[in-house]
Order: structure tokens, then sequence, then C-alpha cells
């Protein structure tokens, strides 16, 4: 799970046995790995050069299996972003077993320590992946973006680049980074309040031991990496738009959420003591929390769970596909690594993009991947939840007894949901207490081999 840290070990066995209920894979079959070796040294024969155009890449520290890499270029007012993704296609063969196994998967699966990956790491860590160390084969997707910061795709080619630097969220300074960075995320999200989006992304959480004890904390996220993810935003726009228009497309779609839901998210504000205007729309509200405070960014972490999750669906006639939190038609296409139907997304793309048919397996395939995709995602999402609980039962193990200051956000036949104060928690309890109270519990127990915590209203 990308949104929680463990450095200390503190959750190693809990982890193994979420890994043992999930069936999450510990290695790939040996028939994928042989197939995988081949692959690797398939050469770049349908490839434009572009190796002259300074590419560079941007992740965390530790990352190998490398999507994306950008460089900017300015062209009167407009600013043409030039976003490469691995073309993970030209080493994946259909219905080989590269990938049948990658069908199987859906996606990468990420935990504390460590992750299942959607391909073999001959390919995801090393040829197909855009590293610094030699030539590789990409998808370069040419985005314009006009100085209101709407972006659109001026064209997409299968290249050969070569990446000048693989830069760090932790150590990379402006220096380092194309002409332009910074003011095109800056147009980006502009263009993203012009259309009321309420994407959010929430800090890092982790485990950290203070005073001998297990805590839950937030790690702010840089400036870096909301500038990055500001790049794929403007790009899988673009996509999404141009396979629209083309009548074509595999989209991913999400609900604003409902009522109810931002019922319950002005109770979590009022629980971290948030002072959200009752006229103010939540987009507008979410866009002013810092995520270096631990309270808000516990905020922001309930809004990223507050919809029904997105979904993916084909392009059908007289249907605009759409994302709530983003506030228009969206389509995944930059990280084909870590995510099956990004691999299609691009063929497509790149089909429209230079005046030919979309291949019939890329079209088949769209029929059939939102089920595909669905039960990855759940898997993934269990998971992620698995971990969360996990920790939380670390985090408040040795605690039975002590009181804690809460409030109700929601209330159904399951009895009360509610949010603690001090701590990221959600749990339930039993009390006639409606909707927004503030209420005190007690923790009652706590089993972390179940991953489970239990609460008693106070008396």
């Amino acid at each position: 799970m990308k949104a929680l840290l463990d450095p200390q070990h503190a959750l190693a066995a809990g982890l193994g046995a979420i890994r043992t209920e999930f069936q999450v894979p510990a290695a790939f079959p040996p028939a994928v790995l042989a197939a995988a070796e081949q692959a690797a040294m398939r050469p770049a024969t349908d490839h434009v050069d572009r190796t002259d155009r300074a590419f560079v890449t941007l992740d965390p520290a530790a990352s190998t299996d490398l999507d994306q890499a950008f460089a900017i270029e300015a062209v009167g007012a407009d600013l043409l972003l030039h976003y490469a993704i691995a073309d993970v296609a030209w080493f994946v063969d259909d219905d080989g077993p590269i990938d049948q196994e990658a069908w199987a998967r859906g996606e990468t699966l990420y935990l504390p320590d460590g992750k299942a990956g959607l391909h073999p790491p001959i390919l995801a860590e090393g040829a197909a992946s855009l590293l610094p160390d030699g030539d590789r084969p990409a998808i370069i997707f040419t985005v314009r973006v006009d100085p209101a910061g709407a972006a659109t795709l001026d064209g997409v080619e299968r290249a050969l680049i070569r990446s000048r630097a693989k830069l760090a969220y932790g150590t990379v300074t402006d220096a380092d980074l194309p002409a332009g960075f910074a003011e095109i995320a800056r147009r980006i999200e502009a263009d993203e309040q012009r259309r009321g989006a309420a994407r959010v992304d929430p800090p890092e959480q982790e485990i950290e031991r203070v005073d001998g004890a297990l805590t839950l904390r937030f790690r702010p996220r840089l400036i870096a990496e909301d500038r990055n993810a500001a790049l794929s935003l403007a790009t899988n726009m673009a996509v999404g738009q141009a396979l629209l228009a083309h009548r074509t497309g595999l989209f991913r779609v999400m609900d604003a959420p409902d009522a109810a839901a931002i019922a319950r998210l002005r109770n979590t504000a009022t629980a971290f003591g948030l002072d959200w205007p009752a006229a103010q729309p939540l987009d507008a509200f979410t866009r002013t929390l810092d995520g270096a405070q631990p309270r808000q960014a516990a905020f922001m972490l309930a809004v990223r769970r507050a919809g029904h999750g997105a979904a993916y669906t084909p392009w059908q006639a007289g249907e605009t596909p759409w994302h709530a939190a983003v506030a228009a038609t969206y389509a995944q296409a930059t990280a084909p690594l870590r995510r099956l139907a990004d691999r299609y997304v691009i063929r497509a793309a790149l089909a429209v993009a230079n005046g030919q048919p979309v291949p019939d397996v890329v079209t088949a395939a769209f029929a059939r991947l939102p089920r595909v995709m669905a039960r990855a995602d759940a898997t993934a999402g269990r998971i992620d939840r698995a971990a969360i609980d996990l920790a939380e039962a670390v985090m408040l193990s040795g605690h039975e007894g002590e009181r804690f200051a809460a409030t109700v956000t929601d209330t159904d036949d399951r009895g009360a949901r509610i949010q603690l104060c001090d701590r990221p928690v959600v749990a339930r309890v039993a009390t006639p207490a409606l909707p927004g109270d503030a209420i005190t519990v007690r923790l009652r127990a706590v089993d972390i081999d179940t991953r489970t915590i239990a609460f008693a209203a106070a008396d």
C-alpha cells in the first residue's frame, strides 16, 4: 500500500498473514519469467529516435518501475508536455504468457513491506522501465497546455528515448527540472479550480515509534509530488477527450459523494476541529487544507474514502463518461507497468492519433476490462483496509481501558460510526448518540491477529 510506510517493521507478522489471506502472489510462474527474459531482449524497431530530447523521471527515490518521463517545451504562449510512457505493449504479446498473467493479476498490489508486481521485474524494473541507464522504447504523448491550463492531445508516437536523470521527490531541486515544470503544473491546477474539481491527494501515513509507543502520523506531500501528479492528470484528461471524440476508449468514472457522504464528512470535520463553512462546497473546502497539519491530513484521507469508488467503463454511444473528482472526462494511460487497462488505452490513443483503426484486440479488451479491473481494485482496496486495520490495532495495543474523545459521523443498522478526535481512526460503537454528537469512548479490546479494535461508550 503506497499510503502506509512501516520502516521499523512493526507490522511484519500481520502483513504476512494479510498476504496469505488475500493470496498475494509471491512469484511469477516459470513460463512467464522465461517469456519475459526473451521479451526483454526485443529490439525497438518501430520507434522514431527521440534520444536527443532531454527527458527526466521524477519518482520516490527507491522506485525502479518507472512508467513516466517528461520534457517540456515552450511554443508561443503554450507549453508542450512531452510525456513518455513505458511501451509495455512492445514487450507483451497478446495472449502470450506475460499477457495472460497480467490479466489474472490486473494491477500491482502494494503492501507496506513490498509489492506484487503486474509484470516480472526483468521488464517492470528493467527493460521496460524508463531508467537512465540506456535507450528505452516509449509512447510519447505530446500534450498542449494553454495559458488557462486546458490540455489537448497534439500527437502520440512510438519513440526511442533516453532519460537524462532519475530524480527523486525528496532531493530534487528546481534546477534539476525542465524549464516550465512549475508553470505547467500551476496552469493545470488553475484549470482544476475553474472546473470545480475535488481531487485530493492525502499525505502518506507512516508508523512511528514515539517514547516507546507506536503511532500513526502523516508525512506531508512535497511540492514536487503534487506538480508531478498534475502532469499525469493533464495527460490522462487529454487522452480521454481524444478517445471520446473518436468514439472509442476505456474511461475512469466516479460519482460525486452523495448527500449522506457529505454529511458524514461534515461531522468528520467537526471531530477534527476544522471550520468548514456551511455554504462552502466540498471542492472549495478541500483546496484550503494543509496536508502538513495532522488533522487536516486525516480529513483529506476521509474525503478520499468518502465516495463510492471509481470504476471503468468502455465508450458507449450517447454517454459522456465523467469522473467527478477530476470534473472531466478521464482515461488512465500513464501507468502501464502497474495497471493492465492502461496498456490498452495507450494502444487506442496511438491508433486514433495517427489516423489508424483501433486494433480489434484492443476494442475487445475494453469490453472485458471493467470486470477484471473491478476485481483487481477490490482486492487492492481490501488489502489497503486490512493494512490500515492492522496498523490501528498495533498502534492502540496497550491502550485498553483508556478514554478517547470522538464524534459520531453517521449511524445505521450496525450502530454509530465514530471518528476519534486525536487519531486517524474510524470505528463503530453502540450508543444512542446522533450524527454530529461529541462523545467519549473507552477502548475495550484490541486483537492484532484479527486486526480488530472495539470501543464502548464511556460511563
